[in-house]
């Protein structure tokens, strides 16, 4: 086996608790790959390849609703019990 192959199975990611709905789950956040930074359910979906069409989706939807988006999300993060609930747990 070669150091570039092994490079690729290797996937760094730290458990974190994340919202799903009302509910507090256990979730992976990616150290590295293609998703490094996000919180996924299994670390294998870190190196997993992109949707392309799920992504220019996003990307259009973001340039139309991007900042109202923004506003939405920074409201829950703040309001809703089970956010601030979970962002208490991964301290």
């Amino acid at each position: 086996m070669q150091l570039a192959e092994l490079q690729d199975t290797l996937v760094e990611a730290r458990m974190v608790w994340r919202r799903s709905g009302s509910k507090i789950k256990r979730g992976v956040r990616c150290t590295s790959g293609k998703r490094k930074g996000r919180v996924v359910g299994k670390s294998s979906q870190c190196s997993s390849p992109v949707n392309f069409k799920k992504r220019i989706t996003l990307s259009r939807t973001k340039a139309k609703l991007g900042r109202r988006m923004a506003l939405k999300a920074k409201r829950t993060k703040r309001v809703n019990p089970v956010s601030r609930r979970v962002q208490m747990m991964n301290k």
